[in-house]
């Protein structure tokens, strides 16, 4: 008798443990999505289109490491830089605003600046909305002035707040950031002390002004009538 019930037990064993499998449910959505990082993603723009639909503002994946709203920046291209609006809804709000806080590393020439950023990211930061007398690649007139101008405005250590401009893009294409540099301690902004001391010029970019480009005219303007910096020199 107990050589007959080995034979019939076995094969319903083996029945049992196919519908246990058959039966299990499929991992969730939520699962799938979880513990994702940049090697996750093919591209940059895949990354950020994830980043944006899943709470960019908490980034609870960690894809974001410099806290400027952009995932994955060291992903292949193609890229995507638009920091709000997801793909669950189908639409994308306007662009936002971004923020960081930031120590000068040093001073690169009259409108690039090194920094270490909150995060303890090292990045180059370009200020926007103005252009100076170059220094590399053949010397201008004003360029060595230019840098010693924002070196003055800019000493080793100064603590900075780094802010965009919505209607520019957030690098430019050698991946500086495009920002206007603020020093914590006045909230001066050091791009337009740069034309108004007058080693920089207005600089709008393939004709799309930035939101400050008035005040910095009206700036640009004084610093000519008073032949200041590049107006007197050069």
């Amino acid at each position: 008798m107990s050589h007959v019930r080995r034979h019939f037990c076995l094969p319903a064993l083996g029945l049992l443990a196919a519908l246990l499998v058959v039966l299990a449910p499929a991992p969730s959505a939520s699962a799938s999505a979880s513990d994702r990082d940049c090697g996750d993603f093919s591209t940059q723009r895949a990354a950020q289109l994830f980043f944006l639909d899943h709470s960019p503002r908490l980034d609870p994946h960690y894809l974001d490491a410099d806290g400027d709203l952009i995932a994955c920046e060291t992903n292949p291209c193609p890229c995507l830089y638009e920091k709000s609006g997801g793909t669950s809804s189908g639409t994308t709000t306007g662009p936002t605003q971004v923020k960081q806080r930031a120590r000068v590393i040093e001073v690169i020439d009259g409108d690039t600046v090194r920094v270490r950023l909150a995060s303890g990211k090292r990045r180059d930061v370009r200020l926007v909305g103005i252009d100076t007398p170059e220094v590399y690649g053949g010397v201008e007139c004003g360029g060595p002035q230019a840098s010693r101008s924002l070196k003055k405005l800019l000493p080793r250590g100064t603590k900075v707040s780094l802010v965009s401009d919505p209607s520019q893009a957030l690098k430019d294409r050698y991946g500086r950031l495009l920002r206007y540099v603020h020093k914590a301690s006045t909230g001066r902004d050091v791009n337009r002390q740069q034309v108004y001391r007058g080693w920089a010029r207005v600089y709008v970019y393939d004709n799309k002004p930035f939101n400050r480009v008035t005040s910095y005219r009206t700036a640009q303007r004084a610093a000519d009538a008073a032949n200041r910096g590049i107006w007197g020199r050069c």
